[in-house]
């Protein structure tokens, strides 16, 4: 199977996934809590479930750490060069206020690079997705459009992506370096999602994130032509260490 054939399945591996979350966002659905406080709600669990089936049709071979089912040992991780990461409901808080801005996420890590992923809107009715060496896209169902960032300076209005569930004062400080400043506010993995497409400059992640939040974005993002980085200037990398919690990071448009 090529990588481009890939891509097209693991297109329908999302939107299936997504569609089984979109019958549970439609009715009242059951909203428990994990031990760090973190809502989960049954389409969590449903689109799970439909992705990791997907997945071991697609590649049976190739480990799947999944944000509901990450109690995999170090021992055991350290040792993948390529795996699928998978965030079944992105924005579950954003799923449970009902505004749409929820992503199914999957991406494929090799070497600890994401190269290839899928980042489905369900409720939004697009889809984005990329493929090392062949571009970043967005998709309706009815056209796909190729996504390529312009860089651009670092002057005039800079629109910076904040999230719309986690505001932080380490983002008020952050800006203070812009001469003007238009926020963005979005939620889930939608935010890396928008400097891939021009819809915003920047996106300074300041807060905790884990692995499965950002894979699929990254790859969304940094196929499309943005910069990816800590905050020293060193590359987002993923599976190369026992925790799952991701450094701050920047997602940029703007030259350096």
């Amino acid at each position: 199977m090529t990588q481009s054939n890939t891509l097209e399945s693991l297109l329908t591996i999302a939107r299936d996934a997504g569609k089984a979350a979109m019958v549970i966002y439609d009715k009242d659905f059951n909203i428990e809590y994990k031990d760090d406080k973190s809502p989960v709600t049954d389409a969590d669990l449903a689109a799970h479930k439909v992705i990791v089936a997907g997945l071991k049709l697609l590649t049976p071979n190739t480990p799947i750490l999944s944000e509901e089912s990450a109690d995999i040992s170090w021992k055991e991780r350290q040792n993948w060069t390529e795996y699928w990461l998978v965030d079944p409901i992105d924005g579950t808080k954003e799923f449970i206020k009902k505004n749409g801005e929820f992503t199914v996420n999957i991406a494929l890590i090799r070497n600890g690079k994401p190269v290839l992923a899928v980042v489905d809107a369900p409720a939004l009715g697009f889809t984005y997705l990329a493929e090392e060496n062949i571009g970043s896209f967005k998709d309706d169902g009815k056209s796909r459009t190729q996504l390529k960032v312009e860089l651009k300076q670092a002057t005039g209005t800079i629109r910076v992506v904040g999230s719309r569930s986690h505001p932080s004062p380490e983002l008020a400080e952050y800006v203070k370096q812009f001469d003007k400043v238009e926020m963005v506010s979005k939620g889930s993995s939608l935010k890396l999602c928008l400097v891939a497409e021009g819809s915003a400059d920047i996106y300074p992640r300041l807060g905790l994130t884990s692995e499965w939040d950002t894979g699929a974005g990254h790859a969304i993002a940094e196929i499309a032509g943005a910069t990816i980085t800590q905050l020293d200037g060193s590359p987002l990398l993923y599976n190369t260490k026992a925790s799952y919690l991701n450094p701050f990071f920047i997602v940029s448009s703007l030259q350096a």
